[in-house]
């Protein structure tokens, strides 16, 4: 996918582009909802985040990226436990230190963009790490700052050296996001972010005009503008979520965080004529349709202002299915021991079931132990329901796949 406003300041389609890397060319690897810890007590799917953020870690070395972007929610709990940050630390000393050197420069005021650290620097910059991929990263909801000190785990992560930490704010009644100002070659980019706030608080201050993206004050029509967020992309009530014809439209690109469904494609913004790409998450977290498609991360090329987004399928997270059924079109096999039903479960995870219409329902947790060694949420396989005004029994089929 090719963006080239060819006329200055000018927003023209994606188009396809054959050779982009050169010198001039900014390499991201982009991912968000990492979710590291998720079910880590789980005998079965205890490991599935660490297996992936090292699948999603190799890929960016393989791919020889310039750095790697997140798009918050590293972390599922906001406390994660020692094994946790152990592992993370531990993929991230692993794949993102070395000799390598970094091909782009930070020309904006670093005490500005990372004034929160003690060390108001990117950690490549540090003569005392040796750094080879660094890591952008905003944090999500999950992993927000909390406490006196509005301390959160990212910020550990930064004080070590590993992560570079941007996108927060200070103050909850005026934001003022000035962006990262990077450098490869002839390449320009300004990097935004803002950390998750509160969505309703958030609306309210994009209503009232306290939110403010600063541009760079020279040439400003010649950075490629790429803005990282972490809210509510689809309607949760009036106010709890971000429209997007609320975002600046001189922006080129938004990496829009939180929401779990994979569409990392791009997609044009007909009113504010800038690109959405929704990573999705990187790990099945609750069984919803959502979760069910495939999961990706990106590699984003931006060469002057031009864009580049290739999907990279991930081959470590657990195979996820949903299907629906109507349990009146099939009423003479929906009992527990009927082997079409034990069939069925296979290959699917039955998770939910309407049993209005006649239907009764039977023991869950004894029907679940079947499966104890065919899927890997067995407790869960299986949940009965009452609608009060459908007429009409439906239900719904997951499954995660045992490895």
């Amino acid at each position: 996918m090719l963006r080239d406003p060819g006329v200055l300041g000018e927003k023209l389609v994606l188009e396809e582009l054959d050779k982009l890397d050169d010198e001039n060319t900014f390499k991201i690897l982009v991912a968000t909802d990492i979710h590291l810890g998720f079910m880590e007590k789980d005998a079965v799917r205890g490991n599935d985040t660490f297996i992936t953020l090292d699948e999603i870690l190799r890929l960016a070395q393989e791919n020889e990226v310039d750095f790697i972007l997140l798009g918050g929610d590293l972390f599922h709990e906001n406390k994660p436990s020692r094994k946790t940050l152990h592992n993370c630390l531990e993929l991230l000393r692993k794949y993102c230190m070395g000799d390598r050197p970094v091909q782009f420069e930070i020309i904006s005021d670093q005490s500005v963009n990372f004034g929160f650290s003690k060390f108001p620097w990117v950690n490549y910059q540090d003569g005392n790490l040796n750094i080879s991929i660094p890591v952008f990263s905003i944090h999500g909801n999950h992993d927000d700052p909390t406490g006196a000190d509005a301390l959160c785990a990212l910020d550990i992560l930064s004080c070590a050296g590993f992560v570079n930490h941007f996108g927060r704010s200070m103050s909850v009644e005026k934001i003022d996001i000035s962006p990262v100002l990077l450098q490869k070659g002839s390449t320009k980019m300004a990097l935004y972010g803002l950390g998750s706030i509160p969505d309703e608080r958030l609306y309210r201050m994009f209503v009232n005009k306290k939110v403010s993206m600063l541009r760079p004050k020279e040439d400003e029509n010649s950075w490629f503008n790429l803005f990282v967020i972490h809210q509510n992309r689809s309607k949760h009530g009036n106010t709890n979520f971000i429209p997007e014809q609320f975002l600046d439209d001189f922006i080129d690109l938004v990496i829009w965080g939180h929401e779990h469904e994979c569409k990392i494609a791009p997609t044009k913004n007909e009113q504010q004529l800038f690109y959405v790409s929704q990573p999705g998450s990187s790990v099945v977290t609750s069984l919803s349709p959502g979760e069910s498609v495939k999961k990706h991360v990106g590699l984003l090329r931006i060469k002057g202002r031009k864009m580049n987004m290739q999907k990279i399928p991930l081959h470590t997270v657990r195979q996820f299915f949903m299907e629906d059924i109507v349990l009146a079109d099939h009423p003479e096999i929906f009992n527990p021991d009927n082997p079409k039903v034990t069939q069925a479960i296979q290959s699917f995870c039955l998770e939910k079931v309407d049993y209005s219409g006649g239907f009764e329902p039977f023991n869950v947790h004894r029907f679940s132990q079947k499966f104890v060694d065919r899927v890997a949420n067995p407790k869960d396989v299986i949940y009965f329901f009452r609608h009060r005004e459908q007429k009409e029994s439906t239900g719904k089929l997951f499954l995660q796949i045992k490895k």
